[in-house]
Protein backbone atom coordinates (compact mmCIF):
# COMPACT_ATOMS: atom_id res chain seq x y z
CA UNK A 1 0.00 0.00 0.00
CA UNK A 2 1.79 3.82 -0.63
CA UNK A 3 1.48 6.57 1.19
CA UNK A 4 1.19 9.07 -1.71
CA UNK A 5 -1.87 9.88 -3.42
CA UNK A 6 -3.38 12.61 -5.63
CA UNK A 7 -4.77 13.94 -2.19
CA UNK A 8 -2.54 13.59 0.26
CA UNK A 9 1.30 12.65 0.66
CA UNK A 10 2.67 11.23 3.66
CA UNK A 11 5.73 13.44 5.35
CA UNK A 12 7.61 10.69 8.08
CA UNK A 13 9.76 11.86 11.38
CA UNK A 14 11.69 9.67 13.55
CA UNK A 15 11.32 10.17 17.03
CA UNK A 16 15.25 9.01 17.45
CA UNK A 17 16.24 7.31 20.33
CA UNK A 18 19.35 7.30 21.94
CA UNK A 19 18.21 5.60 25.43
CA UNK A 20 15.64 8.33 26.71
CA UNK A 21 16.97 10.58 24.88
CA UNK A 22 15.26 12.45 21.76
CA UNK A 23 17.16 13.75 18.54
CA UNK A 24 15.89 17.13 17.11
CA UNK A 25 17.52 18.70 13.91
CA UNK A 26 17.16 22.19 13.76
CA UNK A 27 16.61 23.39 9.79
CA UNK A 28 19.21 25.41 7.78
CA UNK A 29 16.41 25.72 4.91
CA UNK A 30 14.21 26.69 3.50
CA UNK A 31 14.61 30.01 4.38
CA UNK A 32 11.06 30.22 6.14
CA UNK A 33 11.88 27.21 8.54
CA UNK A 34 15.80 28.03 9.24
CA UNK A 35 16.53 28.19 12.67
CA UNK A 36 13.89 25.73 13.87
CA UNK A 37 14.13 22.34 15.04
CA UNK A 38 12.23 19.46 13.90
CA UNK A 39 12.13 15.19 14.40
CA UNK A 40 14.20 14.24 11.05
CA UNK A 41 12.28 13.13 8.18
CA UNK A 42 10.53 13.47 4.92
CA UNK A 43 8.43 12.58 2.39
CA UNK A 44 7.29 9.22 1.49
CA UNK A 45 8.16 8.45 -2.28
CA UNK A 46 5.56 6.83 -4.84
CA UNK A 47 5.33 3.34 -3.97
CA UNK A 48 7.67 3.46 -0.89
CA UNK A 49 6.32 2.20 2.12
CA UNK A 50 6.57 4.64 5.19
CA UNK A 51 9.14 2.91 7.31
CA UNK A 52 11.34 2.12 4.40
CA UNK A 53 11.26 6.02 3.45
CA UNK A 54 12.25 7.07 7.30
CA UNK A 55 15.19 4.79 6.99
CA UNK A 56 15.93 6.35 3.72
CA UNK A 57 15.72 9.85 5.33
CA UNK A 58 17.45 8.99 8.39
CA UNK A 59 20.63 8.15 5.95
CA UNK A 60 20.76 10.75 3.24
CA UNK A 61 20.24 13.78 6.49
CA UNK A 62 22.11 12.12 9.02
CA UNK A 63 24.01 9.31 7.50
CA UNK A 64 23.37 6.82 10.20
CA UNK A 65 21.89 3.38 9.58
CA UNK A 66 18.57 3.36 11.64
CA UNK A 67 15.17 1.03 11.92
CA UNK A 68 11.87 1.88 12.22
CA UNK A 69 10.37 0.88 15.37
CA UNK A 70 6.70 1.55 15.87
CA UNK A 71 4.49 4.09 14.02
CA UNK A 72 3.70 6.74 16.73
CA UNK A 73 -0.09 6.87 16.96
CA UNK A 74 -2.01 9.66 15.07
CA UNK A 75 -1.52 12.28 12.33
CA UNK A 76 -0.67 15.81 11.73
CA UNK A 77 -1.63 18.03 8.96
CA UNK A 78 0.83 20.32 7.70
CA UNK A 79 1.07 22.25 4.12
CA UNK A 80 -1.85 20.65 1.85
CA UNK A 81 -1.45 18.13 0.68
CA UNK A 82 1.22 17.03 3.16
CA UNK A 83 0.54 14.85 6.49
CA UNK A 84 2.91 13.93 9.41
CA UNK A 85 3.28 10.54 10.70
CA UNK A 86 6.05 10.03 13.46
CA UNK A 87 7.71 6.61 14.03
CA UNK A 88 9.72 5.79 17.00
CA UNK A 89 13.18 4.72 15.81
CA UNK A 90 16.78 4.02 16.89
CA UNK A 91 19.99 3.50 15.31
CA UNK A 92 21.16 0.09 14.46
CA UNK A 93 24.02 -1.47 16.04
CA UNK A 94 27.45 -0.09 14.52
CA UNK A 95 25.99 2.81 12.68
CA UNK A 96 27.69 6.23 12.77
CA UNK A 97 26.92 9.37 15.02
CA UNK A 98 24.20 11.42 13.52
CA UNK A 99 25.52 14.29 11.68
CA UNK A 100 23.70 17.29 10.21
CA UNK A 101 24.36 16.12 6.25
CA UNK A 102 21.05 17.87 4.35
CA UNK A 103 18.88 20.86 5.66
CA UNK A 104 19.81 20.81 8.90
CA UNK A 105 23.02 22.66 10.57
CA UNK A 106 22.76 21.53 14.17
CA UNK A 107 21.90 18.26 16.27
CA UNK A 108 20.90 17.93 19.69
CA UNK A 109 20.02 14.86 21.90
CA UNK A 110 17.43 16.39 24.87
CA UNK A 111 16.62 14.40 27.57
CA UNK A 112 12.95 14.32 28.71
CA UNK A 113 13.22 17.44 30.83
CA UNK A 114 14.73 19.09 27.96
CA UNK A 115 12.77 18.67 25.12
CA UNK A 116 11.19 21.92 25.19
CA UNK A 117 14.78 23.70 25.46
CA UNK A 118 14.50 24.04 21.55
CA UNK A 119 11.93 26.35 19.13
CA UNK A 120 10.52 23.52 17.74
CA UNK A 121 8.92 23.70 14.21
CA UNK A 122 4.21 24.89 14.77
CA UNK A 123 3.91 21.61 12.82
CA UNK A 124 6.05 20.18 14.99
CA UNK A 125 4.85 20.28 18.30
CA UNK A 126 1.91 18.25 18.68
CA UNK A 127 3.42 15.47 16.76
CA UNK A 128 6.40 15.43 19.54
CA UNK A 129 3.98 16.08 22.17
CA UNK A 130 1.98 12.43 21.12
CA UNK A 131 5.54 10.96 20.47
CA UNK A 132 6.63 11.87 24.42
CA UNK A 133 2.97 10.54 25.90
CA UNK A 134 3.70 7.03 23.64
CA UNK A 135 6.88 7.04 25.07
CA UNK A 136 5.82 7.45 28.51
CA UNK A 137 8.25 10.29 28.69
CA UNK A 138 5.75 13.20 30.01
CA UNK A 139 4.39 15.76 27.35
CA UNK A 140 3.82 19.53 28.32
Amino acid sequence: MTERTAERIVVVAAALLDGVRLLAARRSAPPELAGRWELPGGKVEAGERPEAALVRELREELGVDAEAVERVPGEWPLKPPYVLQVWTARLRPGSAAPAPLEDHDELRWLAPVDVWDVNWLDQDVPAVRQALAHLGAGAR
